[in-house]
């Protein structure tokens, strides 16, 4: 065997030595996908009608981008969308119909966020000072009003289910210690409040049995209020599945060192009393005072994943992309050059 022969023949015994230690080596295993059973979100209710009079959102670094992106950026994963019966189109406290909700609820799915719908049942803001019925439902008998509110529900979720998206959470009415549809469905009736809030629990039930279904009042620190609504929402057979709170130290009047100990208080004692799932399905802060926003959420954040069992089911900020210059809203965690507002990081936790 001449030397060149030699030479080739151990450079081939070699190249496939090599090529089958390759080939036996172990790959390091893939890292697991990164899941997070807590809903960390935003209500944008708003959007679509921030793009439409020409709002713009940006990242960090200027780059124009969608603003769901943005936000599922930030570690969201959850938006919460609210629906007005026969709205106005006035651009702040309008809108919010059926078609808008359902083509927003696309849009997040899209992204693979999960939705939460809130139903107000009024055509406009529903809260503790406003429960006014739709001009639609005015004059009906309560037996109408109780049909009303289960064929409204239906046809929204309905609608909703055709589109490919079934929400996660559906939330009866909008911060309700007063009752909602008033007179019929005020807290001074807590028979017919109950039934009426029974309608849209059953409408949704009937949709999908899996979504989970929402109660929600506002002042998530003061647990006599809260205590007071559920014993009655209890007593009077209030059919739901988790009960929701608002959390605004703001309108409090007072730092939220004030009161945190008093919301995770609260929230603990909701599981405990009422073996029920509690979600904050309100917070903000001062879009001013940005480093205190971030506190007060990471804490937020922190309590709600802190409840034992994870029966503390997510925090969702109301409504960061509201730049103040846009909506007049003072709790909103955008800035007016269209970025967000560095206190959205504390969702990254």
């Amino acid at each position: 065997m001449n030397k060149q022969l030699l030479i080739i023949l151990l450079l081939s015994i070699v190249g496939i030595s090599a090529s089958c230690k390759d080939k036996n080596k172990p790959k390091p295993p893939t890292p697991p996908v990164a899941t997070d059973y807590l809903a960390k979100g935003g209500d944008v209710s708003w959007l679509p009608q921030m793009e439409a009079t020409g709002f713009k959102f940006f990242e960090s670094d200027g780059t124009e981008t969608d603003c769901l992106e943005i936000l599922k950026n930030r570690g969201m994963n959850t938006v919460r969308l609210r629906v007005f019966v026969h709205p106005s189109n006035n651009p702040q406290s309008g809108h919010c119909s059926k078609e808008e909700t359902v083509a927003m609820a696309v849009r997040a799915k899209n992204l693979g966020m999960k939705v939460m719908i809130d139903f107000h049942y009024s055509d406009t803001w529903a809260d503790p000072a406003n429960q006014t019925k739709p001009a639609a439902w005015a004059n009906c008998t309560f037996a109408a009003l109780k049909d009303s509110v289960y064929q409204h529900t239906y046809d929204v979720l309905s609608a909703l289910k055709t589109a490919g998206v079934t929400p996660t959470w559906v939330q009866i009415g909008n911060e309700i210690p007063s009752g909602m549809l008033w007179p019929e469905g005020s807290y001074t009736n807590f028979g017919q409040l109950s039934a009426l809030v029974n309608k849209g629990y059953d409408a949704t039930k009937d949709i999908d049995p899996t979504i989970k279904v929402i109660v929600h009042i506002d002042k998530g620190n003061d647990n006599a209020r809260f205590r007071w609504f559920f014993d009655l929402a209890v007593a009077n057979g209030m059919k739901f599945d988790v009960i929701g709170a608002s959390y605004y130290p703001y309108w409090l009047g007072s730092d939220y060192t004030v009161t945190i100990n008093d919301l995770e208080t609260n929230l603990n004692d909701m599981v405990t009393r009422y073996d029920k799932d509690v979600m904050v399905v309100e917070v903000g802060g001062d879009y001013t005072l940005v480093q205190n926003t971030q506190d007060m959420l990471t804490q937020v954040i922190s309590i709600v994943r802190g409840i034992p069992g994870q029966r503390g089911l997510g925090v969702i900020y109301w409504e960061p992309e509201g730049a103040k210059s846009w909506s007049n809203y003072q709790l909103n965690c955008w800035q007016n050059n269209g970025k967000p507002s560095t206190a959205l990081d504390a969702f990254f936790n």
